[in-house]
């Protein structure tokens, strides 16, 4: 086996474990398309071409409200707004890639594949075939996410609400982050971002979000600076 191809399996082994949490939310994610009145291939659809499961959550709800199409836009876009710090954290690691690969990381780009590359990429010494491990893990993610709405689309409806399969998703993200936190500033940033983002959980268009995640960075930046 080549480097590359090393490379992708690896990805896809380390973006395995976070898919049992993420199935069950794209399932629940095509129950909820369906009863927002979404046709079945639109609900699809949108998952292959948003792939972005808050997003998708989000205009869902919208859809189901009739709201304003420009106000579904600008509250998914800051919502999204998240994956900008995700491309710059990576950038350094992918600026010699020709622009055909950039365009398609970019499309992969989801919470749990960057959790496993970023950490792949500060801990590997050998960063030739870095690309393909991104592609495996984006890949993997993606694959199981358009399966998993298919499942909802299909078979959700029969799954008992008792079940309550929505917690998988909160844990799913606390599986991200804990290993992550392995300094001081990093463990700021989080509990910061988590306090901040509690608080204003009542804020409109998703406004809290945004907040706490520059409130998370600007702590981190904060005690990184009296580290230095």
């Amino acid at each position: 086996m080549n480097a590359a191809a090393r490379s992708f399996w690896d990805g896809v082994r380390a973006e395995t474990p976070l898919i049992v949490g993420v199935f069950p939310f794209g399932m629940i994610y095509g129950v909820l398309a369906l009863e927002a009145g979404l046709p079945p291939a639109s609900a699809q659809a949108m998952s292959a071409v948003v792939f972005a499961g808050s997003a998708q959550f989000i205009t869902t709800q919208m859809v189901q409200s009739a709201m304003p199409v420009l106000i579904t836009v600008l509250t998914i876009a800051i919502v999204n707004l998240r994956h900008a710090l995700y491309s710059a954290s990576l950038a350094p690691y992918l600026t010699e890639l020709p622009l055909k690969w950039k365009l398609l990381l970019a499309y992969l780009l989801t919470d749990e594949a960057y959790a496993v590359t970023i950490s792949h990429y500060r801990l590997e010494s050998d960063m030739e075939s870095k690309h393909w491990f991104f592609l495996g893990s984006g890949l993997a993610l993606w694959t199981s996410w358009q399966t998993s709405t298919s499942f909802g689309i299909l078979l959700g409806a029969l799954i008992p609400e008792s079940w309550s399969l929505e917690f998988t998703l909160p844990l799913t993200f606390i599986a991200l982050v804990v290993p992550l936190l392995k300094d001081r500033p990093t463990l700021a940033s989080a509990l910061t971002a988590g306090v901040v983002a509690v608080l204003t959980y009542q804020f409109p268009l998703k406004l809290g979000l945004v907040i706490a995640a520059l409130s998370g960075i600007l702590a981190g930046l904060w005690l990184e600076g009296k580290r230095r």
